[in-house]
């Protein structure tokens, strides 16, 4: 069996005890990623800006891993309101530009108060 190994990022921490992240092998899933900076204690009120803030974390998050934003092969994302995804599509179209090659996503409801905007993810290593 591989080893498995806890992932986090400067930035961001779960109240709870258990990491941003997790990586068996080549395969690395995350925990669900909202937009608050822990750094400061503070959650944007805009979905723009947690929206950014989520895409921020992603992306650290993959890199502390090892990889790149290119190793992400899932997304999900949970929103407060399903039918907003214009901020979500903008910050996507930012870190995933090629049309051809971007990861699978599906949105969905659900996501806790005070978010308005959250994600989890899945990404793959060679």
């Amino acid at each position: 069996m591989t080893e498995r190994k806890s992932i986090d990022i400067d930035g961001f921490v779960h109240k709870n005890p258990i990491p941003n992240a997790s990586r068996i092998g080549n395969i690395l899933m995350t925990g669900i990623i909202y937009g608050k900076d822990s750094r400061t204690d503070t959650i944007p009120d805009t979905m723009a800006g947690q929206c950014a803030l989520v895409f921020e974390h992603m992306k650290s998050i993959v890199e502390a891993a090892g990889g790149t934003t290119e190793n992400i092969l899932k997304v999900n994302i949970y929103l407060k309101d399903p039918a907003d995804r214009a901020a979500v599509n903008g910050e996507w179209v930012k870190m995933f530009p090629d049309e051809h090659a971007r990861p699978a996503r599906h949105s969905h409801g659900g996501c806790n108060p005070p978010y308005l905007v959250g994600c989890d993810f899945t990404a793959v290593f060679d």
